[in-house]
């Protein structure tokens, strides 16, 4: 199996992971500032981690810690950890944005990271593709709107939950139920 795949579903899923739980610990024990600080140095720990063991860093890597470092130096200014917590939540905003830009465009997102895998669906599932990509990017905004309520409201370490489990298992599940309705179709369509 090509490792592509394998070395991005593993930034997608531990990416950003190791910040939160720096953050969560140190600002329990130690405040804010601590936290803000100790959750900065991972992201920016992932980066040069990935730089060393891969030779370059991927793009969802850059993205969402350059994010954390941007929004934790802000949370750094203002002695709040609250832009620091949005991180989360604005990556799922936009990633739910450019779900739907690409429809927009006619060339769903999905297939598009398929196809750059090296990866070929049939006719009958790559017409289905808009309706999974439109779905996958309501899922993204509504995880978007609870992790803002999460950043505002919760505490500390329920947001970090959120962050690192309850978004992983959620989308883990919600991809189970696509599979099925979508495997569901393949089988009516092909016994008609």
């Amino acid at each position: 199996m090509n490792p592509a795949p394998k070395k991005t579903a593993a930034g997608l899923f531990f990416g950003g992971l190791l910040p939160v739980i720096a953050f969560t610990l140190i600002e329990e024990y130690y405040g804010i500032i601590p936290g803000l600080i100790a959750g900065m140095v991972f992201g920016l720990g992932e980066i040069i981690w990935e730089l060393y063991r891969h030779k370059k860093v991927q793009k969802i890597t850059w993205i969402g810690n350059g994010m954390l470092l941007g929004l934790g130096a802000i949370s750094l200014i203002s002695s709040e950890g609250i832009w620091f917590k949005l991180q989360p939540a604005l990556m799922e905003g936009a990633f739910a944005i450019v779900l739907w830009g690409s429809l927009v465009v006619k060339k769903p997102l999905l297939v598009y990271l398929a196809e750059q895998q090296g990866q070929q669906f049939p006719d009958i599932i790559k017409s289905r593709m808009a309706g999974i990509t439109f779905r996958v990017g309501v899922f993204f905004a509504i995880h978007a709107i609870l992790a803002t309520w999460a950043a505002l409201e919760w505490s500390t370490t329920n947001w970090a939950l959120l962050k690192g489990i309850g978004l992983t298992v959620s989308f883990i599940l919600y991809l189970v139920i696509e599979a099925v309705l979508l495997r569901r179709i393949v089988l009516k369509q092909r016994s008609e």
